[in-house]
């Protein structure tokens, strides 16, 4: 079953996170026409290879004209325009750049994935059942006020103009009431009476509906800051901390729809006011009076309600994607001087009159205090284009600009020290974002500012940059807080666990288990340590592991390295025990069946390593003579990522050999734990047997080969635990005689070799 058609069977508020992944540079149409054929093909190797990517890119237009030739054959025009019109956007769009096209492929599959699990934790947790009917209850609430800010503008609207039509007739019959009054016979003293009383009744009901609409507007732009304050201090905050989370690792829910339906809506209202106040005073210009409402009360009611509309424009300009590589789309905003990085903008306040009218400008750094407070803190160029237009995307209609070219370069200084208090990966810089609307005669200066960025000027500090983008966003809502590293907050574990998972299970279809993190618990506080005790950043990043010369995040990032290089399906199977503690292990195994082992990761390897473990008893009969019951634990040396390059994982298990008795060697690895056969755990990776190669004629002139294999293959010693002959001595000479008659003379030579 492909990863699409999971995706099509989840419940709405799922399928809007998936709605959100896809605009005009890459639709949602070719992921739905190409979709086992994208899921197949590597794209995240491709986001770091031109030349595959360039491959890809060209095979995707030949899926493309595939796909073209089936609608040509079923008469399908609508669909065979749209497959063109899609191909033309992305030969104008990633013809020059197929490195992009791969990292935003590879993004959004991984995005898919994450989606999926969400999907799956949200079936198995109560808690989270409970969550979602808060946010459903939450978004009725909003949808209800919102609406109710619409429903009351269009009953203003109405009112105002039964307020013009009364206005129009009492205009009418004052004015003929003028004129009858100047004719020579034109109206007796009783009847001028009786118009004038007349004409003062429609003067106080026309007065009385003046009140009411301006008590109507008054009382509408109550609710309406009521409902704005709420989108912009709750539910905009909210989403924009859903942002940081997907940016370390969390869940994707960071669709930007419904925040633009609610904003759209209420500006749309604002703009209807406006329009309607200027109703109101060309009503005045006409007919006025004293004691007049409108004279009295428009101009606090157009100031009210034009700095509703700008705080509402203001706060509408977000960073919709987060400044990223698209060499590492897992690890955004860490930056590498000279290497391209992309960022979306998006204003939530769809106009159609806004488009193609705001000019965007990114600024690195502006206003930033730490340039001048900070020793030593290192100051950037941005190159590339730093001008952008916001336009109208045609497959959600929202308003955006995307920078697809940027790099930064950092600036000279010959003065620049290293002996400052922060170190390279913790020195945070920021992108800041402006642009100004011009509409009616109104002027609004936007400005939105990107989270906190690491900038590094070697791959080798991706590691430690990514560190401390994972402990801001974990511990900080705040953009601007580029000091945070002088005073790093220390972090419970209740907080740091769950954004270790994560690490997992956004690289893979795998997070940790509550076994998994306790064991890393217990690496950062001990085996005592309690759920929310502290860890420091230099705990965390920076001081090494007990007896270890590394730090534990180091320790991490190289699993991670190693499960995404060489161990994914085999950690996605969940094959991998992978984090425990030895004792931990030895309980696991212990009443398991010989041969029983399980995978782990080495503890002693900074760049990750994998070992395993297995169980071995000795035969029943000695067993049954033994004066202790232990089994015995061998642990191979671990492989590193050297090894794995050259032979798999479940190769290596297949392969494997220990020297027995007699220096035969034997396979002592028979069960996967907990009892998994080993070739039904592993046989669907094993390597598929090559062509044959020529065969060799040795009494010929032909050549060839003889095929050959990588095993490993270990001797087993003092390590074994199992009883010699010398610990069942002194024994009678009819004891040895049936110990004899139960242990062959081959195996007794074995135990003798396994001596200490």
């Amino acid at each position: 079953m492909s990863q699409w058609y999971k995706l099509q069977q989840l419940d709405s508020k799922f399928l809007e996170q998936v709605h959100q992944l896809y605009d005009d540079s890459f639709p949602m149409e070719i992921r739905q026409y190409l979709a086992v054929w994208l899921e197949g093909q590597d794209w995240e190797h491709a986001a770091i290879d031109y030349s595959l990517a360039t491959l890809l890119f060209q095979n995707l237009l030949s899926q493309l004209d595939d796909q073209y030739s089936r609608f040509t054959q079923e008469n399908n025009f609508l669909l065979q325009h749209n497959i063109r019109k899609s191909k033309r956007n992305l030969q104008n769009t990633f013809e020059e750049d197929p490195l992009y096209m791969a990292m935003m492929i590879s993004r959004c599959l991984s995005d898919e994935r994450k989606i999926l699990s969400a999907a799956e934790l949200a079936d198995k947790m109560q808690v989270g059942s409970t969550q979602n009917t808060v946010m459903v209850v939450r978004q009725k609430e909003l949808d209800g006020k919102v609406k109710s800010v619409k429903d009351s503008v269009t009953e203003i609207e109405q009112f105002i103009k039964n307020l013009e039509d009364a206005q129009d007739e009492y205009d009418f019959k004052f004015k003929t009431l003028q004129v009858r009054e100047h004719e020579p016979n034109g109206m007796t003293t009783e009847e001028s009476t009786k118009e004038k009383m007349q004409l003062h009744t429609m003067y106080l009901q026309l007065d009385i509906m003046r009140q009411d609409v301006v008590n109507k507007i008054t009382s509408l732009l109550y609710i309406t800051e009521l409902t704005q304050n709420a989108l912009i201090n709750e539910d905009l905050v909210e989403w924009k901390r859903r942002q940081q989370i997907a940016c370390i690792g969390g869940p994707p829910n960071t669709c930007l729809d419904q925040l633009q339906s609610w904003f759209t809506t209420i500006a749309e209202s604002l703009q209807q006011v406006r329009q309607q106040l200027k109703k109101l005073e060309e009503l005045e210009q006409k007919y006025t009076y004293d004691t007049d409402p409108i004279t009295q009360h428009k101009k606090t009611l157009h100031d009210r309600t034009l700095a509703l509309f700008k705080q509402l424009i203001q706060c509408s300009f977000v960073v919709e994607r987060q400044p990223c590589m698209p060499t590492h789309p897992q690890r955004p905003l860490v930056l590498k001087t000279g290497v391209q990085f992309t960022v979306k903008l998006r204003l939530l306040v769809k106009l159609q009159e806004l488009n193609y009218k705001l000019k965007v400008q990114v600024v690195f750094d502006k206003d930033v205090n730490e340039k001048n407070t900070v020793k030593g803190f290192r100051k950037f160029n941005i190159l590339g284009t730093n001008t952008k237009v916001m336009n109208m995307e045609e497959s959600n209609g929202s308003l955006s600009a995307e920078f697809r070219h940027l790099q930064l370069k950092e600036q000279k200084n010959v003065s620049r020290t290293n002996e400052g208090p922060l170190i390279v990966t913790e020195e945070l810089h920021s992108l800041c974002f402006e642009t100004t609307l011009e509409q009616g005669g109104i002027i609004i200066d936007l400005e939105t500012t990107s989270l906190p960025i690491v900038v590094i000027s070697n791959v080798s500090q991706l590691p430690s940059g990514w560190a401390s983008i994972l402990w801001y966003n974990m511990l900080s809502n705040e953009p601007k807080n580029l000091s945070f590293f002088l005073s790093p907050p220390c972090a419970r574990w209740s907080q740091l666990s769950e954004v270790l998972s994560w690490q997992f299970s956004s690289m893979t279809k795998r997070g940790l288990n509550a076994d998994q993190l306790n064991m890393l618990g217990e690496k950062l506080l001990g085996a005592n340590a309690g759920t929310d005790d502290g860890i420091s950043w230099g705990r965390f990043c920076k001081e090494n592991m007990n007896d270890k010369n590394f730090p534990f995040w180091l320790w991490i990032e190289g699993i991670l390295e190693l499960i995404k290089k060489h161990l994914l399906c085999l950690w996605n199977d969940g094959s991998i025990v992978g984090f425990i503690s030895k004792d931990r292990e030895r309980a696991l195994l212990k009443d398991k069946e010989s041969g029983t082992f399980l995978l782990r990761f080495s503890e002693s390897s900074r760049d990750g390593a994998i070992t395993f473990t297995w169980v071995e008893r000795p035969p029943e009969g000695i067993q049954e003579r033994l004066l202790e019951d232990e089994p015995y634990y061998h642990s191979v040396e671990p492989y590193t990522k050297k090894e794995l390059a050259a032979i798999t994982v479940p190769d290596i298990i297949r392969t494997y050999k220990v020297m027995a008795a007699e220096n035969i060697p034997e396979n002592p690895l028979k069960f996967l734990y907990p009892n998994i056969q080993k070739d039904q755990a592993f046989g669907k990776y094993y390597s598929r047997p090559k062509e044959p190669s020529e065969p060799m004629d040795v009494d010929g002139d032909r050549k060839g080969y003889i095929k050959t294999e990588l095993i490993s293959v270990s001797e087993v010693h003092a390590s074994s635990k199992l009883h010699v002959p010398e610990n069942l001595l002194p024994m009678s000479p009819e004891e040895f005689d049936e110990f004899s008659r139960v242990v062959s003379p081959a195996e007794i030579m074995m135990y003798s070799d396994c001596q200490p």
